[in-house]
């Protein structure tokens, strides 16, 4: 299984063998969103919050006697059916986590990735080294690749600050590391666009964990 090697001008110069393990699975749809949910929901803070009618200020007296008023009874202004009293039933902070053993974490990567291998939206470049950090030359190279307007993720090894300072006013771009790499990130991104030490780095790493 192999695909093109691409330079920073988006012509071929060869061709790189991908791994099998990664990218030659029928994706689960069913599993894939069991994993999506996962992701998402450890990334919901959890932090809504309203007032009971203990916790709203106010409302130490009874507005008025009991009897006599015509006016129905009433013990505090502070009641849930009062404007500005409190909420029954609202948000609390609570915890969205959700647990996913690892194993199935790399087995959700595994069928993402070979999703967007079988829809050709898995992109391999020799490698991102720009000579200056300049938003001119990355846009350049996304025109060259065809990636103008589209959701990208670059995967890299380690971290390059010519290329982060480069891409970092190009709207829709981001990037990862290859080790922290998931199902998620690659889903939520139309191409992903891998430099051949990210791939490598990948590779290996799935082999280590296996």
């Amino acid at each position: 299984m192999e695909t093109k090697l691409l330079d920073l001008s988006g012509k071929e110069i060869g061709k790189y063998e991908l791994p099998e393990f990664l990218f030659s699975l029928k994706p689960d749809p069913f599993f894939l969103h069991e994993a999506v949910k996962y992701y998402l929901a450890n990334k919901h803070r959890g932090t809504a919050c309203t007032k009971t009618r203990s916790e709203v200020s106010g409302g130490g007296h009874k507005p008025w006697k009991q009897k006599g008023t015509g006016r129905a009874r009433a013990g505090s202004t502070r009641s849930p059916v009062w404007r500005k009293g409190g909420i029954v039933f609202g948000p609390r902070p609570h915890s969205h986590r959700r647990e996913m053993p690892e194993t199935k974490r790399r087995a959700a990567l595994a069928d993402a990735l070979s999703a967007k291998y079988a829809a050709g939206e898995v992109f391999v470049v020799e490698n991102l080294d720009f000579k200056e950090a300049k938003t001119k030359a990355f846009a350049a190279f996304c025109r060259g690749m065809s990636l103008d307007g589209k959701r990208v993720l670059f995967v890299t090894d380690k971290p390059d600050a010519n290329f982060h300072r480069a891409s970092r006013n190009i709207p829709r771009a981001n990037w990862s590391l290859a080790a922290n790499l998931n199902a998620y990130e690659v889903l939520r991104h139309g191409r992903l666009v891998f430099t051949a030490s990210g791939m490598a780095a990948l590779a290996n790493l799935g082999k280590r964990e296996d």
